[in-house]
């Protein structure tokens, strides 16, 4: 039989639409559960993100069984932008300023993203899962190899040094109960960098 005779199977439009609502009520919870958890930290309860979402809490139950789930995939989400700005920076001609620039758009991100900061001290196997699904290990240690041969960067720093440094800014610019954070991301970023410098 060739290919000209296989009829193609015939997918009901109602499957169709459901599949749309149900990719749409997806991005609506990953939506409302940034917003809840960035706002609030990982307290926040799935009832509230439903709420937020504006589905019902069995919805969100059938994307993500359990609140674990729904925060890998907010974390998923977050290490592919990290790991295209790390490729960004792969390309700056200046090393030491393509390095500089990764760390402080990813201090940033961290610093704003309360959930990602908590989960970053508080859950760091999701968050190590969601880096080597994007090999962000990879292209840290691209990059700092890239600033050392240039000799910009101290030599015996590593990419296995980076998700402490990282942890390290969550927790010294977290905000605890609502108040200003121990120290701005920034002071925190720039003392470190001094140290990184050759």
């Amino acid at each position: 039989m060739d290919d000209t005779t296989m009829a193609s199977p015939v997918v009901p439009a109602a499957a169709v639409k459901q599949r749309a609502d149900a990719r749409r009520n997806r991005r609506r919870i990953l939506a409302a559960a940034r917003e809840q958890f960035g706002e609030q930290g990982l307290d926040v309860q799935m009832e509230q993100i439903a709420r937020a979402a504006g589905v019902g809490v069995g919805t969100v139950y059938r994307h993500f069984p359990a609140k674990e789930d729904l925060l890998q995939a907010l974390a998923d989400e977050r290490f592919v932008w990290f790991a295209e700005k790390a490729r960004e920076a792969i390309d700056d001609p200046d090393p030491w300023n393509g390095f500089r620039e990764f760390m402080r758009e990813s201090g940033r991100v961290t610093a704003e993203d309360r959930a990602l900061s908590e989960a970053m001290d508080q859950l760091p196997g999701l968050c190590t899962a969601a880096a080597e699904k994007v090999r962000l290990h990879e292209l840290s240690r691209e990059l700092i190899e890239r600033a050392q041969a240039s000799g910009a960067m101290r030599a015996d720093f590593s990419a296995d040094d980076v998700p402490s440094l990282m942890r390290g800014l969550a927790r010294a610019t977290a905000t605890h109960g609502g108040g200003a954070p121990a120290m701005s991301w920034e002071r925190y970023l720039e003392i470190m960098l001094a140290g990184l410098r050759a």
